[in-house]
C-alpha cells in the first residue's frame, strides 16, 4: 500500500505541474489567439476536469481504510485515462510556429499504465471434516481454492445459535470477530457451550483489500446447560442461576412471610415448637404446614437440616459433565445427583435415591463418598474444583479433581429414574459451571477405570 501511495503521489505532482502548464497555455491563447474560441473552450473544460481530478486525488491520500483507498485509486486511474486533457489536441490551429505551447502527457500515461493494484482475494473454503469440537474448544480449518502468495492474513467470525444449517437472517446474535490470523486454522478455547450450534465463516485479506466471506459452516456444540432451581431450595439458601449461598437469616423472614399468607387464607394458625438445644430444628421435631404451589413451585421446598438445592434440568440419558467450586471458608457441602422424588427432609447421600461426595470443614476436615446413609472416607486432598461425570445409560457417577482430572470416586449402579444435579451447602457458598463437554481426559480415564478398582460396590445398589 505504501508503494501505491508513492506512485499516486508522483501522479498527483505531475498533474499539478500539467495543471500549471494548461493554465499558462490557456492564458496565452486568450491574449494572442482570440480567434480560436473553440479550441480555448475545449482547453477550459479540460482544465476544470483536471482541477476536480486533482482535488479528488489529493483527498484520496487521507483515506486510511485499505479497501476504500484501493477503490479510490482505481477511480483516479480510470478518470485520468479518460480525461479530456488526454483526448484534445493542444496544438494551436493558428500557426505551426506555436508548437512550444503543446502539453505532452506521454510520460504520465506510461506511469498510469505501469501502476498495478492487488487483486481481491478469493473466498476461503472451510473444511468441516478437519474441524474439531472437544474440551469446550473449537478448531476451525480452512484452505484457499487456489494458491495466493499475496494473502497477508485471515479474519474469522463466529456466533452461537440454536438452529442447524445455514445462518438465519433474523433472531441471530452478532458475529464475533478474530482478526490478523496468519495461518489457515484457529482454535477457540475456554468456550461455554450454552447453545446447540455455532456458525463460522472466514475471509482472506491482502495488503490492500479483504475478500469475500467463505460459505458459513455450522458445528454442533452440545453440552448439559442447567441452573439452580430456587423454587424448591431450602429457605436458608440464597440461590441465583449458578450460585448458592447459605443464609442463616433467610429462613425466618421468608417462612414467617409464607405462613402469614397461609394463615390469612385458611384461617388456621400452625404453632412450631422451639428447640432450645439446637439452633437448627431437627427434621424429626419440625412440623411445616403445606405451602401454596405458587410459593413452593412444582415440589416441596427442602426444609429442616436438608440445606439442599437441585438443578432445574433432568438427566434422562447420555454422558454429562459439570463442575463446582466451593468458597474457601465453606464449612460443609455436598455435590452429587438425586432422583426427583428426593424427600424434602432428605439429605444428599443419606437415602437410596441420592449419591454424592461430602466435604466437612467443621472442626476437622473430612472427605467422603455417600449413598444410602453409608459413607466411604476418601484419603486425598479436597480439590478447589470438583468435576462431576454422569453416564446415565452406563450407570456410572464419577467425581474428579477438575484441575488435574484425578479420579476421586466412582459410583456404579443402574439409574431407573431421571436424575437431577444436587447440591448441599452450610456456612458457605458454591459456584456452578455448566455448559461443559465431557473432557477428553475424563473420557480416557473412564475407559481405563471400567472394570477396575474405581467402583464403589459397598455403597452402590440398584435403587427403586
Amino acid at each position: 500500500m505504501e508503494a501505491q501511495k508513492e506512485a499516486l503521489q508522483r501522479i498527483i505532482s505531475t498533474l499539478a505541474n500539467k495543471n500549471d502548464e494548461i493554465q499558462n497555455f490557456s492564458d496565452t491563447l486568450s491574449h494572442t489567439l482570440k480567434g480560436v474560441q473553440n479550441q480555448l473552450s475545449q482547453c477550459s473544460n479540460a482544465l476544470e476536469n483536471s482541477e476536480e481530478l486533482l482535488e479528488f486525488a489529493a483527498r484520496s491520500l487521507d483515506i486510511k481504510d485499505p479497501e476504500e483507498f484501493s477503490k479510490a485509486a482505481r477511480q483516479i486511474k480510470d478518470r485520468v485515462t479518460m480525461a479530456s486533457a488526454f483526448r484534445i489536441s493542444l496544438k494551436p490551429k493558428v500557426s505551426d510556429n506555436m508548437t512550444h505551447l503543446m502539453v505532452d502527457f506521454s510520460q504520465e500515461r506510461q506511469m498510469l499504465q505501469a501502476l498495478k493494484f492487488l487483486p481481491v482475494p478469493k473466498a476461503p473454503e472451510i473444511d468441516p471434516v478437519e474441524c474439531l469440537v472437544a474440551d469446550n474448544a473449537v478448531t476451525i480449518v480452512w484452505r484457499m481454492p487456489e494458491e495466493d502468495n499475496k494473502i497477508d492474513h485471515f479474519v474469522l467470525e463466529y456466533r452461537k445459535t440454536n438452529f442447524d444449517g445455514l445462518p438465519r437472517v433474523k433472531d441471530e446474535t452478532c458475529w464475533e470477530l478474530i482478526d490478523y490470523i496468519k495461518g489457515t486454522e484457529y482454535t477457540l478455547s475456554g468456550l461455554k457451550f450454552d447453545s446447540k450450534y455455532m456458525n463460522f465463516r472466514v475471509r482472506a485479506c491482502n495488503k490492500a483489500v479483504a475478500g469475500e466471506y467463505s460459505d458459513p459452516v455450522t458445528l454442533e456444540t452440545k453440552a448439559l446447560v442447567f441452573n439452580l432451581d430456587n423454587t424448591s431450595s431450602h429457605l436458608n439458601l440464597k440461590v441465583e442461576d449458578s450460585y448458592v449461598e447459605w443464609d442463616p437469616t433467610g429462613g425466618k423472614g421468608q417462612e414467617n412471610k409464607i405462613k402469614g399468607k397461609e394463615n390469612k387464607g385458611s384461617g388456621q394458625i400452625t404453632v412450631l415448637k422451639n428447640n432450645t438445644r439446637s439452633g437448627t430444628p431437627s427434621p424429626k421435631r419440625t412440623s411445616v404446614s403445606s405451602r401454596s404451589p405458587s410459593i413452593r413451585g412444582s415440589r416441596d421446598r427442602f426444609t429442616g437440616e436438608s440445606y439442599t438445592v437441585l438443578g432445574d434440568t433432568a438427566i434422562e440419558s447420555g454422558q454429562h459433565y459439570w463442575e463446582v467450586r466451593a468458597q474457601k471458608d465453606c464449612k460443609s457441602y455436598s455435590v452429587g445427583v438425586a432422583y426427583k422424588n428426593l424427600g424434602k427432609f432428605d439429605q444428599l447421600g443419606k437415602t437410596n435415591t441420592s449419591w454424592c461426595i461430602h466435604v466437612n470443614n467443621w472442626l476437622q476436615t473430612t472427605f467422603a463418598a455417600k449413598h444410602n446413609n453409608k459413607a466411604k472416607a476418601l484419603d486425598m486432598t479436597v480439590p478447589d474444583r470438583i468435576g462431576v461425570y454422569c453416564d446415565f445409560d452406563g450407570g456410572q457417577l464419577s467425581f474428579y479433581n477438575a484441575s488435574s482430572k484425578q479420579l476421586l470416586y466412582t459410583f456404579k449402579t443402574k439409574f431407573i429414574q431421571p436424575l437431577l444435579p444436587g447440591f448441599m451447602v452450610w456456612c458457605g457458598g458454591l459456584a456452578l459451571s455448566s455448559g461443559l463437554q465431557v473432557p477428553s481426559a475424563v473420557k480416557m480415564l473412564q475407559k481405563s477405570e471400567n472394570g477396575l478398582s474405581g467402583s464403589a460396590s459397598s455403597l452402590t445398589n440398584v435403587t427403586q
